[in-house]
C-alpha cells in the first residue's frame, strides 16, 4: 500500500475497482493523479472516458488521458491492449513524477488469474495469479473482494461504470468470472477464498524464489551454478537474464523457460541456443549463461603485429617470424594444426562452445591460405613460436563506433575455453 503523502498514479478505467482504489488512496492521504487510457476498441469507450473526466473534475483530481490512434499489435487482443495501456501508464507516471502506479486488481482477479493459469498448466509464478507488486506497479486491493468494493462505493454514494468488455464471453477471463468460478463456489462454498489463500501463499514462495534468483545472477551465473539451484529459482534466474537483456515482461512462455534450462543442463554443447521473443537469444559461451541481442555477421578489426623477444601477454598470439599475416573469416574447409593433429575449424568451434550464430563473425588470423590463429581459442601448433624465443607479437583490436574505446578481441569476444592460445 502506498504511504500517505506519496505521489501515486492511479490507473482509472471508470469501473468499480479502480474508482474505489482512487478514493481509498485519496482518503489515505496519498497525492493521487488519475490516468485513463481509451483503447478505442468499442463504441462505449468514449462514454467511459467522459465519465472518468467528470469524476476526476468532481473530486478535484488531476487526470492524464490518452486515446489510441495507432493500429493494435497483432496477436491476442487482450495482450495487445494490455501492452498499450501499460506503456501509457509508464509515460504518464514519468510525466507527473509519480513514484508508483496503482492498479485496481482485487482478490477476485487473483483467483481468476490463478485458475486460468492452472487450466493452462503453470508453476508457482502462475499459481499466485498476479503479484502484489512488480517494479513500479502496485496492487493495493489484492486482498479485497468485489463485494466489499461495491459496499464501499454505495456508502460513499459514488457511481461507477462497468466496462462492456467485462461481460464479453469471447474472453477466457470473462467466462471464468461469469460461469466457472460461480459454479465452483455454488458446489463448494468457500472455495474461492481457499483458492485465494493458496495463491497468496504461492506469491510468498515466488517472492522468495525471485530474491534467491537475483542473488544467483548477481554472483555470476554459469552452468555449474544454475545446476545447483532449485527448479523455481533456476526458472526465475533465466527470466532475470532475459529481462536484463531488454526483454519485455511478461515475455517468456513456459516453453522458453524449459528450453533454456534444458540447454543449461546439457552444458550448451555444440554452440546451440534458444531463440527468445524480442529478437533475443539465450546461449552458453564457455560455461557462462547469456541472453544477447542479434549477433552481427561481420565486424571491423585491426591486426597489429610487432617483433617480440617473447612475453606473457595473454591477449596476443606469438607466431614464428617471417609470416605474412592477414585477417579473414570462416570459409568451408578451414583446418588448423594442433598438438592432437589437424582439426576442422568447425569442430574446434563446437568443442570451444562458440555459439553457432557467432562463428561466421569470429575473426581469424591467416598466414597466406593457412589458418594460424583462432583468437581466444587456438594457435596453429606448427606456426607458433616457442616460449621465450623471438616471435611476431600478434593482436586483434575491435574497432568500435566513434567515442567508444577500442577493445582487444580476447576481451570483447568473451573468449570460451579452447585448445591453446
Amino acid at each position: 500500500m502506498p504511504d500517505p503523502g506519496e505521489r501515486v498514479l492511479v490507473a482509472l478505467s471508470g469501473g468499480p475497482d479502480s474508482t474505489a482504489l482512487l478514493l481509498m488512496l485519496r482518503d489515505r492521504g496519498c497525492e493521487v493523479v488519475a490516468a485513463h487510457y481509451d483503447h478505442a476498441l468499442q463504441p462505449a469507450s468514449a462514454a467511459m472516458a467522459a465519465h472518468v473526466n467528470r469524476l476526476c473534475s468532481t473530486l478535484g483530481v488531476e487526470l492524464i488521458t490518452e486515446r489510441r490512434t495507432s493500429s493494435v499489435p497483432k496477436g491476442s487482443l487482450q495482450a495487445a491492449a494490455r501492452t498499450l495501456r501499460y506503456e501509457f501508464l509508464e509515460r504518464a507516471a514519468d510525466s507527473c513524477g509519480a513514484t508508483s502506479i496503482a492498479l485496481g486488481h482485487t482478490a477476485d482477479d487473483v483467483v481468476e488469474g490463478a485458475v486460468l493459469h492452472l487450466l493452462r498448466g503453470c508453476g508457482i509464478a502462475g499459481l499466485r495469479g498476479m503479484p502484489a507488486t512488480r517494479g513500479c506497479f502496485v496492487r493495493p486491493l489484492v486482498d479485497t473482494w468485489r463485494v466489499e468494493i461495491d459496499s464501499y462505493l454505495r456508502e460513499r454514494g459514488v457511481a461507477a461504470l462497468d466496462d462492456p468488455a467485462n461481460s464479453n464471453r469471447r474472453f477466457a477471463r470473462v467466462r471464468a468470472r461469469l460461469d466457472l468460478l460461480p459454479a465452483l463456489e455454488r458446489d463448494r462454498p468457500g472455495i474461492l477464498r481457499r483458492l485465494h489463500a493458496v495463491a497468496r501463499g504461492a506469491g510468498e514462495l515466488q517472492t522468495a524464489a525471485e530474491r534467491a534468483a537475483e542473488r544467483a545472477v548477481d554472483e555470476g551465473l554459469d552452468v555449474a551454478a544454475i545446476g545447483r539451484l532449485p527448479e523455481p529459482v533456476a526458472a526465475e534466474a533465466v527470466r532475470i537474464l532475459y529481462r536484463r537483456a531488454g526483454g519485455a515482461e511478461p515475455g517468456l512462455a513456459r516453453t522458453h523457460i524449459d528450453a533454456m534450462l534444458a540447454l543449461a543442463r546439457s552444458g550448451g554443447r555444440g554452440g546451440r541456443g534458444v531463440d527468445l521473443p524480442g529478437g533475443l537469444r539465450f546461449r552458453i559461451v564457455g560455461s557462462r549463461l547469456q541472453v544477447v541481442r542479434g549477433v552481427p555477421h561481420s565486424m571491423d578489426v585491426r591486426l597489429d603485429t610487432r617483433p617480440c623477444p617473447g612475453c606473457g601477454d595473454a591477449a596476443a598470439a606469438h607466431l614464428r617470424p617471417g609470416l605474412d599475416l592477414r585477417v579473414a573469416f570462416r570459409a568451408p574447409g578451414m583446418r588448423i594444426h594442433l598438438r592432437r593433429g589437424t582439426r576442422k575449424l568447425q569442430d574446434v568451434f563446437v568443442d570451444a562452445r562458440v555459439p553457432r550464430e557467432d562463428r561466421d563473425a569470429w575473426p581469424l588470423v591467416m598466414s597466406g591460405d593457412r589458418l594460424a590463429w583462432i583468437p581466444g581459442i587456438a594457435v596453429d601448433d606448427e606456426l607458433a613460436a616457442s616460449s621465450g624465443e623471438p616471435s611476431i607479437h600478434v593482436t586483434l583490436t575491435r574497432i568500435l563506433s566513434a567515442g567508444e574505446p577500442e577493445k582487444p578481441m580476447l576481451e570483447s569476444a568473451n573468449s570460451p575455453r579452447g585448445e591453446s592460445s
